[in-house]
């Protein structure tokens, strides 16, 4: 027990120490301010601890993302910080509501392509956001940039993040001066440095908002995007986990969590937060398994954040920037970018349809249209509307029809019955996509390292084609040792 404990606890510090830089950063992009600081930290204190301790996702962390950033950020420009608070506590009344009438479930019609061109696109967003940091404090950017990817590869331990942070705030300190308008000829390289400045020190209290019907009337709209894209956000990391994990999460008590942690995060004046899904993955692989490591983080930051401001006014903005950049690189779905060549056209599409939206648009009318969009080429693709599994009583499970992302949850929710040995026969299996062949190879994988002995019997040629092109090495021999009558 005492064991399990320590685990945790220290995984909840490692979390934290990641979670600092991101939290500062993400914070100041939605603010604008040296006083988003410790805005973004008080959204990942309380939405992360409220989330972790009621939510349905063991061991997910919570706090900023880009995403919730993109979107608060036009909140905030558009209605003032106060009336932003009050927004992020009617989106978590949002999201409790949500998860009362069990809209969690919804999330497994999500198709992959759409996800992969929405994260793109919110990855893009904060590129462009950037770009002002990065004319006026080339070098610095890219220097703490080339510092991270260093670091990443030879010192594993701690995060390329707050290695970046501290040497690069302590090192501009001595050399600020030599850095001021640097120029190649007529190109600009560093013209300025700019510094968070001084925030104010303070423990945090509980403070409502000032409201009326006019301005609650006027912020229901961008509560409840707020508050879809939270919901969104948060449980395609819930489904991550479950994919590293082996676990199942619980949907709609994730979004009864997540609906707490950002209504404390408004009465405290801390950022809306959501599921994030870098740090939840960092927490796992820390030996994090429970609650306990999630609400550690935060309770860990906030003893950081305490005498902190004297700090953090000399952190450069420009640091920051790259921090975000590298993170936003991170975003991408590269894996389905680069093997776009050889995925079903329709979800090539669907996925670069919703990226632009997203950008150019709106990122809830993105995941709308890329949902529609999706329903359109399944129909066009498959006269069937969604795939049966049906067990012969011999230890077989026959799937027919389209696996595809209508299909994936149910199916495969099917085969998770606990047993030592599995057989699927997929000849009649007339259409899958991209949703489906990541979900057969997901599956796939963790069948084998649970030890479950599984056979794939009279496996399509289109079906073993798709497959083949999707998968990455290790799970194409994982593919072909399953595949039986080949």
């Amino acid at each position: 027990m005492f064991q399990r404990v320590a685990k945790e606890t220290l995984s909840g510090l490692t979390v934290a120490i990641v979670a600092l830089p991101l939290a500062i950063a993400f914070g100041i992009t939605a603010t604008g301010t040296s006083e988003g600081a410790l805005i973004g930290l008080y959204g990942a204190i309380f939405a992360g601890f409220f989330a972790a301790l009621f939510g349905g996702t063991p061991a997910q962390v919570t706090g900023p993302t880009g995403p919730i950033t993109v979107v608060a950020t036009g909140v905030i420009a558009t209605h003032g910080l106060e009336a932003a608070f009050l927004a992020f506590i009617m989106a978590g009344a949002f999201q409790i509501l949500f998860g009362l009438c069990r809209l969690g479930s919804l999330i497994r019609y999500i198709p992959h392509p759409v996800v992969s061109g929405f994260m793109g696109g919110i990855a893009l967003i904060i590129i462009l956001g950037e770009l002002d940091q990065v004319q006026k404090s080339f070098l610095v950017v890219a220097g703490t940039i080339v510092l991270m990817l260093v670091s990443t590869r030879v010192i594993k331990s701690i995060p390329a993040s707050l290695i970046a942070l501290v040497v690069m705030t302590v090192a501009l300190r001595l050399v600020d001066s030599l850095l001021q308008d640097v120029r190649v000829g007529p190109v600009s390289l560093n013209t300025a440095i700019d510094y968070i400045g001084k925030i104010p020190e303070s423990i945090p209290s509980i403070t409502l908002p000032e409201f009326s019907g006019s301005l609650i009337l006027t912020l229901v709209l961008p509560a409840l995007s707020i508050a879809l894209l939270g919901s969104i956000d948060s449980l395609l990391t819930s489904v991550v986990m479950d994919n590293i994990t082996g676990n199942r999460h619980h949907s709609n008590k994730e979004l009864i969590g997540q609906g707490l942690g950002n209504a404390a995060s408004g009465l405290f004046g801390g950022l809306a937060s959501a599921g994030a899904t870098v740090r939840s993955v960092i927490n796992v692989r820390s030996g994090g398994r429970t609650a306990l490591s999630a609400a550690t983080h935060s309770v860990i930051l906030l003893a950081l954040v305490v005498g902190l401001g004297a700090v953090v006014q000399y952190i450069p903005l420009a640091v920051l920037s790259g921090i975000l950049i590298l993170t936003a690189f991170g975003m991408f779905d590269w894996e389905s970018l680069r093997k776009a060549h050889v995925s079903p056209r329709g979800d090539v599409a669907v996925m670069f349809a919703t990226m632009i939206i997203t950008v150019v648009v709106d990122l809830t009318v993105a995941v709308a249209v890329g949902v529609v969009l999706a329903l359109i080429v399944h129909a066009v693709k498959s006269r069937r509307h969604k795939a049966s599994i049906v067990h012969d009583g011999t230890g077989t499970y026959h799937i027919e029809g389209p696996l595809s992302f209508l299909s994936i949850d149910r199916v495969f929710t099917t085969l998770r019955n606990n047993r030592s040995n599995l057989s699927l026969n997929l000849k009649h299996v007339d259409y899958i996509d991209m949703s489906g062949a990541k979900a057969l190879l997901t599956f796939i994988d963790h069948s084998h390292k649970s030890g479950v002995e599984l056979g794939v019997k009279d496996l399509p040629l289109h079906v073993e084609n798709r497959l083949i092109a999707l998968a990455d090495e290790e799970q194409r021999d994982k593919l072909m040792t399953v595949v039986e009558n080949r």
